[in-house]
């Protein structure tokens, strides 16, 4: 095994064994988390969207309905 193969595997050995810590410190912070902070951290992160300037263009277009023409493999209307 080169070193660069041994370096890989022992990358992959630790994410697998932190993968379940992380999931399980992530569903004990979400049980302990208050009513207050939740709503906070959703007013923060809504926040954002209103601080972003839009282009003229980017008002009546977003490109979306070309994107789910593609997800269905159809043209677009």
């Amino acid at each position: 095994m080169t070193p660069d193969n041994a370096a890989k595997r022992e990358w992959l050995r630790q994410w697998n064994e932190a993968g379940p810590a992380l999931a399980a410190q992530r569903r004990e912070e979400l049980f302990h988390l208050s009513d207050e902070r939740a709503l906070a951290a959703s007013e923060a992160l809504l926040s954002l969207a209103t601080s972003v300037t839009l282009s003229p263009g980017r008002r009546h277009w977003s490109g979306l309905v070309e994107q789910q023409a593609l997800f269905h493999r159809r043209p677009s209307p």
